[in-house]
């Protein structure tokens, strides 16, 4: 755990910018609890070195109480969170997040440009992390890049992840698959390295919860035969809510009991919150409790340890997270992945796509949760990773060269 005392709000901290350095800074950004739960054993490993010192920058949903004030968690794991920038605007519309964007930049360019750390650190495709790499590109400082190379073509996420590579200068890529991507995109070999995707090392290396703590920890029991459901807006599409229908449609014929974790903080999120609080309170009825099989709880934020735990101990995953694809693998859990989302994304064998319609969403909860789905998938190996990429995140990130050769990218050689 860090010894760090808390943080403070941002401007209450001196600077460190001109203090004498002994360790290599890495400013590492964090905007929501699904990038922390990728971050935390990086974060771990970096904060084990001793040669490098972190500066830990949360921004925008982590702050909001709409969606848990996740902030307070990373504080919870022993962290020191040294500024907090509040950044996301109270708003369910395109435009806000345009503008939550501005603010972060804003901030991020005091904070960065007071701290001028050696490396700022990104991961994966929100769209908040535009404004930090924005702003280190400005100051030039090298940005490192994780997750870079996947895609997710029905959303905004798959072009903010390409912008974030070309504005990168160390790549950590989760597949060989996502490697080659980065490198077709210009990017000289050297810089690009394939590491797992660290989300996977929880599996590994974290302490997970039994049953018993588990329900303690939710407030409520896990009961044989649940699926998690984990649905986010579709922010490529002008209706950003596409498939929501169809999916409570599906999922209303359903006699399982069903666990609902929120959405992430983008435009159609408060619609799609919306809806999965009508079908609870609709599922319970005036009893206050579903009939048999039919519970429904619904989660504002889980935490990375409870997550996984809960992983392990329901039948099904729905939905249309990245989790459906990176994690489930890992414990033959099978998925359905709705409509285009992850699209282009790399898959397992334990993931079934189909299309955002009822009939077909119905039809393949059916087939993933027949016995012999889940048989087949005895054996089965994850792409993205093997849990322990979080050790060669820090080692790269401790050891990369700092020099004129890291800022300084070449044009893209032509042949012809």
């Amino acid at each position: 755990m860090s010894t760090r005392q808390p943080s403070s709000p941002h401007g209450s901290l001196p600077s460190r910018a001109s203090s004498r350095r002994a360790k290599r800074r890495v400013a590492v950004i964090t905007s929501s609890r699904a990038d922390y739960s990728h971050l935390y054993w990086p974060l771990r490993e970096m904060e084990s070195r001793e040669d490098l010192e972190v500066l830990l920058i949360a921004i925008g949903p982590h702050l909001s109480p709409e969606f848990g004030t996740t902030v307070d968690a990373i504080e919870g794991d022993g962290f020191r969170v040294d500024y907090r920038v509040e950044s996301l605007l109270s708003s369910d519309s395109d435009v806000g997040m345009a503008k939550s964007i501005g603010v972060a930049t804003q901030s991020l360019a005091d904070i960065l440009g007071r701290e001028r750390p050696d490396l700022v650190l990104v991961i994966a495709d929100r769209y908040e992390m535009l404004a930090p790499a924005s702003v280190a590109l400005a100051l030039r400082i090298p940005l490192v890049h994780i997750e870079g190379g996947e895609a997710s073509e029905g959303a905004i996420d798959h072009a903010v992840r390409n912008a974030l590579t070309m504005m990168s200068h160390l790549h950590l890529t989760p597949t060989e698959l996502a490697r080659r991507r980065v490198i077709a995109m210009g990017e000289e070999p050297w810089r690009v390295h394939r590491v797992g995707a660290p989300s996977l090392d929880h599996l590994v290396r974290s302490d997970l919860l039994e049953k018993g703590p588990l329900e303690e920890r939710l407030g409520h029991v896990v009961e044989p035969g649940t699926i998690v459901v984990g649905y986010h807006p579709v922010t490529l599409q002008r209706d950003t809510t596409t498939g929501v229908d169809e999916l409570f449609a599906a999922l209303s014929e359903v006699d399982r009991p069903l666990v609902f974790c929120f959405p992430n903080a983008d435009a159609g999120s408060r619609i799609i919150i919306e809806r999965t609080r009508a079908f609870e309170q609709s599922r319970r009825g005036v009893s206050g409790r579903g009939t048999d099989g039919r519970n429904v709880h619904v989660h504002v934020n889980l935490e990375p340890i409870p997550y996984w735990s809960l992983l392990r101990l329901v039948d099904l995953h729905v939905g249309n997270s990245s989790s459906g694809l990176m994690e489930t693998p890992s414990l033959r859990l099978p998925a359905v992945n709705i409509g285009d989302r992850q699209k282009g994304r790399e898959r397992a064998a334990n993931v079934i796509d189909v299309p955002a319609e009822t009939e077909a969403i119905r039809s393949a909860i059916d087939r993933a949760l027949t016995p012999s789905f889940r048989e087949g998938l005895i054996g089965l190996e994850n792409p993205y990773g093997d849990g322990h990429a979080s050790a060669r995140i820090a080692e790269l990130i401790a050891t990369v060269s700092l020099g004129e050769e890291l800022l300084r990218k070449p044009a893209l050689r032509l042949e012809g």
